[in-house]
């Protein structure tokens, strides 16, 4: 069973990659530690990276990867273009939660699935809480109030 908070995920987000032949393996099959950089890059585009700069240089507060877990459920091939689907909720002022997905052309399923936990911190590395601000820009996605 999902706890509450897991329940109240963000709108889904659509990110669409071109797979380049740069992104695979011998074999024409997307090497799986790209699929990181691809939700990284989602993430990214969900926050904005003008927020996400501006954060940085006038806050000093930043994010970093806290916990990943990814399942690789099919292959993605060269020149596919995939849509990578991100979701998130607040576990916490320090913590966002993201649930991303890589789904291909007309697939039934995910090619790949992954929960990443995101925490924030300041420029000396230490734990810090969201600003309102960015709560606040980040709560639009949501139907009902993300973090009380």
């Amino acid at each position: 069973m999902q706890n509450s908070k897991e329940m109240n995920y963000s709108s889904t987000f659509h990110f669409p990659v071109q797979i380049y032949y740069e992104d695979t393996d011998f074999s024409g099959v997307v090497y799986h530690p790209n699929f990181l950089k691809y939700f990284e890059r989602a993430r990214e585009h969900v926050i904005g990276a003008e927020i996400l700069s501006a954060l940085w240089q006038e806050d000093g507060l930043g994010f970093a990867v806290y916990r990943s877990d990814m399942l690789c459920h099919d292959g993605v091939e060269f020149a596919d273009i995939i849509d990578v689907r991100t979701s998130f909720y607040f576990e916490s002022k320090y913590r966002t939660v993201w649930k991303q997905e890589i789904w291909r052309p007309n697939a039934k399923k995910p090619a790949v699935t992954a929960q990443i936990e995101m925490v924030c911190m300041n420029k000396a590395r230490q734990l810090a809480p969201m600003s309102a601000d960015l709560i606040e820009r980040l709560s639009q996605s949501f139907s009902s109030p993300a973090l009380s």
